[in-house]
């Protein structure tokens, strides 16, 4: 071989400046005259060591030696191999290059159950017919095949192995199908050894049986791979195999391990009614388009980690009874998990699902731990049961857990989620909180949101408890500014951590004169009040779906809630929903009289229940002044009238009895409107507020309005002081 380029090549020679050592190719000297590229190296003595850099063409190595006996057939300069196939017993020729009468001894030699060996032979359809046809049993009418070697073979034409018998392994690496690959129904009950085949057609295995392991390790199909009703029942190897056309497994039995690890299904992958008696790994095996494993029966493990699906991928009514593993699964498509039964531990952490993640009526019956992961879409747990602890960690823009059964205790950390939770059935204690930060991988990165995150807070938005029984369910920094509670039960015992909040009422009324009272409300309320005739704006229209309620369904729920906030020793917390219960009540025409609407009429003018202070002593002043002005018109006399004492002295003398007497007071008349009558009116007016007497004379008219200043204004004060005690008490 010539020095090719980059090639070292030591040099013994002499010093810089001396020739070269003997013993060098001719073609290295003389190199700095070809202007080739030369570096020496360190070296001590007379002919010290000298790295010698070539830069010229390497003449190609020759191709390594077969490790059977060759044909040879057309050998030539350019391929000096020639015809790879094994040569046959007796022969120096493969059977594709084999005279007539040779070829013609050798099938009559074969018999059923035969082994044979034709490694590297190329087959046209019609000379394998004739070998199988020689290795036909003459009972069943099937070829029987003993140990068959195959490696490095070329089938030019269909290769019609069909229903054949292989009693021996079945060696076929590396071997070329470049059409139909036919083993329907074929039988192989030793090894059956496809590695790094090619199927340029379509492979058809369909209720072929491997009874011991198949191995199709970096295998390529090119066309459909047909494993419709195959069964392997040993360990069935698929690692690093490429699937160019549609791979069908559909029920297919893998009776030992499903290795599928880097697996790449460039077309459809059906899986649908497999089972998978052992462990199936799809380890880092990518799904290129729909992956399909509708009614699948997964009995020991399934790996499915590190996968990537790109099309949709269909779990729909899958059972598995050992664990589900998708830890680091990316699901570009929707992932459908419909009516999925899990009965060992579920796991899928730092799942990506690009789509939406559909786990409707799926069934899960031991530990569930689906955290943390991204799910860009919505994840669906509608109607799916938990039967054992769960841990939902996610980061998604919708979850849904209507009639969501829970019989263990849950947790749902989430991050940007509105979440719907109506008729959702729980036993134990659940918690639905959203999570400060950012999640953390188990490696200490944090979990990439960027699919979910862009533009939007990460608040979580709670936005339906219709028909929950809340006796065991915790809220933690939610949202509930849209969430539905009417239809909830035990509303008391729910619990409400962190910052929780409500809607808020429309700050003002534009087609009327005055506010709306500041207070939290529920989104039942908002619903309510917008759909009233003549509504004012600001009032949150209800959505499709929300359903249409009553003040007579709302009063008890604001019941219910505020019951909670004061067993929970938070009055202040508790005022906005006696508020909202009162207003109800107000608005009630068929469950509340109209003499008891009247008087909460006057409640809510007077006081705002006796929770807006300002009001009750806006209405005390109104009260106080309009008493000053009455009793300064009307209820002061004009003079105080004078005592008068009279008595009689005895003729005899004795005791003198004197009798005090004074005129009744005076309308007044002329000026009334004056800085005394005003002291004396004041005086009389702020005494009346505590509820005492001043001792000022008055008119008949001015007694009547003492005598209802001193009802009104202490309830006014009474009022405005109970108002400020709802607020400040704890």
């Amino acid at each position: 071989m010539q020095p090719g380029y980059g090639e070292l090549i030591r040099d013994p020679g002499a010093k810089r400046g001396r020739p070269p050592c003997p013993g060098l190719p001719a073609v290295v000297a003389g190199r700095r005259r070809q202007g080739l590229r030369m570096q020496e190296g360190a070296g001590n003595g007379n002919c010290r060591p000298r790295l010698i850099v070539l830069w010229c063409m390497t003449t190609p190595s020759p191709e390594p030696p077969l490790p059977w006996p060759h044909c040879g057939h057309g050998a030539a300069p350019d391929d000096p191999v020639g015809c790879r196939g094994t040569q046959v017993l007796g022969s120096t020729a493969c059977l594709a290059h084999l005279a007539d009468t040779d070829r013609d001894a050798y099938l009559a030699g074969l018999h059923p159950g035969a082994d044979v060996d034709h490694r590297g032979t190329s087959f046209t359809a019609q000379l394998l017919n004739e070998l199988l046809g020689a290795l036909r049993d003459p009972g069943t009418g099937q070829p029987h095949l003993g140990v068959a070697r195959f490696e490095s073979a070329t089938f030019e034409g269909d290769a019609g192995f069909g229903p054949a018998t292989f009693k021996g392994n079945a060696w076929f690496q590396s071997a070329t199908f470049k059409d139909v690959a036919r083993f329907e129904s074929a039988t192989f009950e030793g090894v059956a050894r496809f590695e790094s085949a090619t199927f340029e057609g379509d492979a058809r295995f369909q209720s072929a049986t491997f009874k011991s392991v198949a191995e199709f390790e970096s295998a390529t199909f090119e066309g459909d791979a047909g494993f419709q009703s195959a069964t392997f029942k040993s360990v069935a190897q698929f690692g690093s195999v490429t699937f160019k056309g549609v791979a069908w497994f559909e029920s297919a039995t893998f009776k030992g391990n499903a290795l599928f690890r880097s697996v790449t299904f460039k077309d459809v992958a059906w899986f649908e009614s497999a089972t998978f008696k052992d462990d199936a790994r799809f380890q880092s095996a990518t799904f290129e388009d729909a992956a399909l494993f509708e009614s699948a029966t997964f009995k020991g493990n399934a790996w499915f980690e590190s996968a990537t699906f790109k099309g949709n991928a269909w779990f729909q009514s899958a059972t598995f009874e050992g664990y589900a593993l998708f830890g680091s699964a990316t699901f570009k498509g929707d992932a459908w998990f419909e009516s999925a039964t899990f009965k060992g531990n579920a796991w899928f952490g730092s799942v990506t699902f690009e789509g939406n993640a559909w786990f409707d009526s799926a069934t899960f019956k031991s530990l569930v731990d689906l955290e943390p992961f991204v799910c860009a879409g919505r994840v669906s747990l509608a109607g799916a049961v938990f039967g054992g602890p769960m841990t939902l960690s996610c980061v998604a823009r919708r979850v849904e857990c209507r009639r969501t059964r829970w019989m263990s205790t849950a947790e749902l950390r989430l991050r940007y989620a509105t979440v719907d939770f109506a008729h959702a059935v729980f036993e134990y204690p659940l918690t639905i909180a959203r999570e400060a930060d950012p999640f953390l991988l188990a490696n200490g990165q944090e979990l990439d949101e960027r699919a979910v995150a862009a533009g939007t807070d990460a608040a979580v938005r709670v936005v339906s408890l219709r028909g929950v029984d809340a006796a065991h369910l915790v809220l933690a920094d939610v949202d509930l500014t849209r969430c539905v509670f009417t239809g909830a039960v035990h509303l008391d015992q729910l619990r409400l951590e962190g910052t929780c909040t409500f809607a808020q009422a429309p700050a003002r009324r534009p087609r009327r004169w005055g506010r709306f009272t500041q207070r939290r409300t529920l989104a039942d309320e908002q619903h309510w009040r917008a759909r009233q005739p003549g509504a004012d704006p600001g009032w949150d229209v209800a959505v499709l779906g929300t359903g249409s309620v009553t003040p007579t369904q709302l009063a008890p729920v604001y019941r219910a809630l505020r019951k909670g906030f004061e067993d929970a020793k938070n009055e202040p917390g508790a005022a906005d929903f006696y508020y909202g219960e009162m207003e109800m009540r107000r608005r009630d025409r068929t469950g509340t009289t109209r003499a008891e609407r009247g008087l909460l009429h006057g409640y809510w003018l007077l006081s705002g229940y006796g929770l807006r202070a300002v009001r009750a002593l806006g209405w005390l002043a109104v009260a106080m002044a309009a008493t000053i002005v009455l009793l300064m018109g009307l209820g002061l006399p004009k003079d105080d009238p004078p005592q008068e004492a009279t008595g009689k002295v005895p003729a005899g003398g004795g005791t003198v009895t004197f009798k005090i007497d004074k005129d009744d007071p005076q309308n007044p008349t002329g000026a009334r409107f004056t800085g005394e009558r005003f002291d004396k009116a004041l005086n009389v007016t702020l005494n009346s507020v505590v509820f005492r007497s001043s001792g000022q004379d008055l008119t008949t008219t001015g007694t009547y309005v003492e005598m209802a200043s001193r009802v009104t204004e202490p309830v006014l004060l009474g009022l405005a002081l109970l108002a400020v005690r709802n607020r400040v008490k704890r």
